[in-house]
């Protein structure tokens, strides 16, 4: 998989989880900063991400994902 395919799929994770606009998402944007995402959905994101590609995340390390960019990098491991 690509990482623009799992970019695209990332913001629609994060829009569904975060109840926002999908288009007001750039692709550096800061789940805490930018998103208003609190720790409570910051899990949540984990779980739809997992659900979405399918994958099982190291959840602690999974946490430390701050961006969009970030996680598109992180979810892209899983599938080298």
């Amino acid at each position: 998989m690509d990482k623009k395919e799992i970019q695209k799929r990332v913001k629609h994770v994060v829009a569904k989880v975060l109840k926002i606009n999908e288009a007001e998402i750039a692709d550096d944007a800061n789940f805490i900063f930018d998103l208003g995402a609190g720790s409570l959905q910051s899990v949540q994101l984990i779980a739809a991400f997992e659900e979405e590609f399918d994958i099982e995340m190291d959840e602690d390390k999974a946490l430390e994902v701050q961006t969009i960019s970030d996680s598109v990098d992180f979810i892209a491991f899983y599938f080298e």
